[in-house]
């Protein structure tokens, strides 16, 4: 039996991921972060190796070809981000990795590592929630918000292929039940 122990965590932008991914470690001390690598410029008060793996494009290709990334897509025209294998290389049973990662990229984790990962997709509790978490954060033009809705209402048909679908109307309550589902996985 396998001890390897990934979990990931995967939504539309603006869902709360990354603010639940915060809480999953604060609760689980042991767990790793994995940190994705991009090839769009930091925002503010973001540190490269930190938030992200912060490099050119030309090197991002390079990646790919050497067989370097666990998975990865270009999520807008010339923004590549991804997983590096060295990130999840490591993960163990007393040491998980927990990633937060696009929908394409968690299906991948899925494909690869079958039930030696829990993938966990975060819904937002409507679209113009969404939109106005989006709008609020306040790093968005109205094309750029546009799209990312655009492709919120795709990704959002894609909830029902992993194993377990969170719906965060609540934070506190969807922190609850995705610090459980995760106990629940690491348990067996």
């Amino acid at each position: 039996m396998s001890q390897r122990k990934i979990i990931a965590l995967t939504a539309p932008s603006g869902s709360g991921k990354t603010t639940l991914a915060r809480r999953v470690l604060e609760a689980f001390p042991e767990m790793r972060f994995s940190v994705s690598v991009t090839t769009r410029p930091p925002r503010p008060g973001e540190k490269d190796g930190v938030h992200y793996h912060f490099i050119s494009e030309e090197d991002f290709r390079r990646r790919i070809a050497a067989g370097d990334l666990l998975e990865y897509e270009e999520v807008y025209p010339g923004r590549f981000y991804g997983t590096l294998v060295s990130e999840v290389r490591e993960a163990t049973r007393e040491h998980p990795v927990l990633l937060d990662i696009d929908v394409k990229g968690a299906e991948n984790v899925k494909r690869i590592f079958g039930d030696d990962a829990l993938v966990v997709f975060i819904r937002p509790p409507s679209l113009e929630v969404l939109a106005e978490r989006l709008r609020r954060r306040n790093t968005e033009s109205e094309e750029t918000l546009r799209h990312r809705l655009e492709r919120a209402a795709h990704e959002l048909a894609y909830a029902d292929r992993f194993d377990a679908v969170v719906v965060n109307d609540d934070l506190d309550r969807a922190t609850e039940e995705t610090i459980r589902l995760i106990r629940s996985f690491l348990e067996r």
